[in-house]
């Protein structure tokens, strides 16, 4: 089954939660947005504190403990016997979090709307405004459903297999850094910027094309593959877009912001 849904498809479900995970680093809340127009029965999902456990150690976005993540979920309906469908504004680098995350313990079955509520809204499709609130779920949080690496891992397989990088192009340089104390990337570590998985609309490319845009990084059969970005967020995205393309791959959860936080961790620039 494949990890995205379309429009239409979610339209056509008779049963599903539906988690309006709309994000963006810096703000402005999503909460915001999603009280403006949302898509009708959608919940909305807080990735600062349903996805997420506080910063510190383990980075920005550490992965939440399994029982937050369990309240969480029920309290946003999310059953396991039920499937799930997450998305943000566009491009999915929030839902993807949430999908991952799910996924990770153990939901069987979560899709990401391709495209968003942009996707959604441009085929004419109706939007709610206000809050709604969901019937408790009774998911049960069982971590292991995906890969995870530390930075230990993360180290070893950039060495030993391919880490891709998922932020900008500049960040992994070492040009720029808006957000972690020290820029650069991880030692052997190859750029692979999130944007380039989608198209302007916020869709994901075909799976052929990101097979070969992957394949051309050195994510090729018989090879361990892993991603990360600042803090575990688009990094998931990188991992469902390796998925879309028939790629397994790994999560470095606490990512640069991890990495960094230990000084005597090596750094690259360039």
């Amino acid at each position: 089954m494949s990890p995205l849904i379309t429009p239409a498809e979610l339209a056509g479900l008779a049963e599903a939660t539906v988690l309006d995970v709309r994000w963006k680093l810096g703000g402005p809340p999503g909460i915001d947005s999603y009280r403006e127009g949302h898509i009708p029965g959608a919940v909305f999902c807080d990735l600062e504190t349903d996805l997420a456990a506080p910063p510190g150690r383990g980075g920005r976005h550490p992965l939440p403990s399994a029982e937050a993540f369990q309240e969480a979920m029920r309290r946003l309906g999310v059953s396991g016997s039920r499937p799930v469908v997450v998305y943000d504004a566009a491009d999915s680098t929030a839902a993807a979090r949430a999908w991952w995350t799910l996924r990770h313990f153990g939901h069987p079955d979560v899709r990401v709307l391709d495209g968003g509520l942009r996707a959604w809204a441009a085929e004419g499709r109706p939007l709610a405004a206000g809050e709604e609130t969901a019937e408790p779920g009774d998911f049960t949080a069982r971590p292991g459903g995906m890969p995870v690496l530390d930075a230990d891992q993360a180290g070893r397989l950039a060495a030993d297999g391919v880490l891709l990088d998922a932020r900008a192009a500049e960040r992994y340089r070492g040009e720029v850094e808006p957000v972690d104390p020290v820029a650069g990337h991880i030692p052997g570590a190859v750029s692979a910027p999130t944007g380039e998985n989608v198209d302007p609309s916020g869709r994901f490319h075909l799976p052929d094309f990101l097979r070969e845009r992957f394949n051309t990084l050195g994510a090729v059969p018989g090879v361990e593959v892993g991603a990360y970005c600042g803090s575990g967020v688009t990094a998931a995205h990188q991992v469902l877009a390796l998925e879309v393309a028939g790629i397994p791959a790994a999560l470095y959860a606490g990512s640069w912001s991890d990495w960094v936080g230990d000084p005597s961790r090596p750094v690259a620039t360039g």
